[in-house]
């Protein structure tokens, strides 16, 4: 294994910036460029140690930078190897010389997520572990780190591990009734004891995925989409949740001709917020090019905010709103309630359903809590505080338990239908292995390159 490195903290302005190296040679590559008080030599301390001295490039005796190095030895560390961390002043120029003369002494330029790479590679962490290590930087609320630190933890790897090796077992029972069939019973033992565990693996299965729609939720933000007729308040109302000016509002209709984005954190429910141009009829090029994006925006999202206007009779482009989004996740906003009514509140709900309907004057800054209650309870109902819940937020996690679900759904269709049972053993097998590569223990290569490509390079 050859020695890597990498800026480990993001790059501009800071206080401290950190250089990573990880590898058999990271403390000589560090002492070739460290110049301690009394000469001292990093080779010579005690692990997990941290010694403030300079960085000198040796070939011109220039001092570099003013550092606190860290020795952390194998196999105490997060890749299980030595590692070395630089904490340099954070500018730009000097971390990037540290690198350089990092590189220069030995060392090679880490490839994204080498170094959590490496701790998966070593058995430090597995598969589930490492995507939550990812999961854990990206969070963008509270919740959605909650998810990772469980995650990284190992809670769903030890889920996983234990229904591999129920699974294991069953197998293993199978496979001795198959060599000694000398008892009488043992075809009516073996499809009992088949059908017992299978369908007791199915159950759990099935518990992680009624979970996975509200962690992918966290992890991944709710694609929410704020329509209505031009001019109704939906760039107000997109400013009001962000709480700042992110969008053009004047009274002329069609400003927005665009889609615009933005997250926001409603009590703990990530939103990806989608402003769109407003829907209707238009002669203006620019603004009919935006209106196509928003109906297209609008298949892909989660929740809808169909926003109307209160001052406004209800309006034949308002129904056919309605009726774009019928079968979908939707919350009315009656808005601009400060002005003289004139929409007929009760056809609204009419044509809302049991949806909510929620009154709003974003002038006045009214209504807006109303609205965050209606996002929230629409989407957690109290269980997404429960701590013992193991959630499953990666989409590869839950594309591999559908799979799952689906092999274990035909053993014990097999098992019905009497079909031989090793062929009943090859569907459980399947799913053993499909479990398998969510914690990597059966997972190919190229895959494990694709994960980790996605990391930033010091992590």
């Amino acid at each position: 294994m050859d020695t890597i490195a990498a800026i480990s903290t993001p790059m501009g302005e800071g206080a401290i910036a950190i250089i990573r190296l990880s590898g058999p040679d990271a403390v000589q590559i560090a002492d070739r460029m460290y110049k301690g008080p009394k000469e001292k030599k990093l080779v010579s301390v005690d692990s997990h140690t941290i010694h403030y001295g300079h960085i000198v490039d040796s070939s011109t005796e220039q001092v570099i930078e003013e550092v606190m190095v860290s020795v952390l030895r194998a196999p105490k560390t997060f890749t299980r190897e030595d590692v070395i961390e630089i904490n340099c002043h954070g500018g730009i120029v000097t971390v990037n010389k540290v690198l350089q003369l990092a590189l220069k002494e030995g060392a090679r330029l880490a490839e994204p997520g080498e170094f959590t790479k490496r701790a998966f590679l070593n058995g430090r962490i597995d598969l589930s572990q490492a995507e939550a290590v990812m999961d854990l930087i990206r969070a963008k609320t509270d919740r959605a780190m909650n998810v990772a630190i469980t995650q990284m933890e190992g809670r769903l790897s030890g889920l996983i591990k234990r229904l591999r090796g129920e699974i294991l077992e069953t197998l293993a029972h199978v496979e001795v009734n198959i060599d000694y069939p000398e008892y009488d019973d043992v075809e009516e033992m073996t499809h009992r004891v088949l059908v017992e565990k299978a369908t007791s693996v199915k159950k759990e299965i099935e518990s992680l995925l009624t979970t996975s729609q509200q962690g992918k939720i966290l992890r991944e933000g709710l694609s929410t989409v704020i329509i209505g007729r031009p001019n109704v308040g939906k760039s107000s109302l997109l400013n009001s949740l962000v709480q700042e000016t992110k969008a053009i509002v004047t009274d002329i209709p069609g400003t927005t001709r665009d889609v615009i984005e933005e997250y926001v954190n409603v009590r703990g429910v990530p939103l990806r917020l989608v402003d769109t141009a407003g829907i209707r009829e238009t002669e203006d090029i620019v603004e009919r090019i935006g209106v196509e994006r928003s109906r297209q925006v609008l298949k892909e999202a989660d929740l809808i905010l169909l926003v109307l206007n209160y001052s406004e009779e209800l309006s034949e482009e308002d129904i056919k709103l309605f009726e774009a989004v019928s079968g979908m996740d939707i919350i009315v906003i009656v808005n601009k309630t400060d002005l003289e009514p004139k929409l007929d509140v009760e056809k609204v709900k009419e044509l809302a359903k049991d949806r909510p309907v929620v009154t709003t004057s974003l002038l006045q800054e009214k209504g807006i809590d109303e609205l965050e209650m209606a996002i929230q309870s629409l989407f957690f109902t109290g269980s997404i505080e429960s701590g013992d819940l193991t959630y499953v937020s990666n989409t590869r996690h839950i594309a591999l338990l559908q799979e799952a679900k689906q092999s274990i759904e035909d053993a014990l269709e097999g098992i019905e239908m009497d079909v031989p049972i090793d062929i009943v053993q090859i569907d459980l097998t399947r799913c053993w292995e499909q479990l398998g590569e969510i914690i990597g223990d059966a997972v190919h290569e190229s895959l494990i390159d694709q994960l980790f490509s996605q990391f930033c390079l010091g992590k």
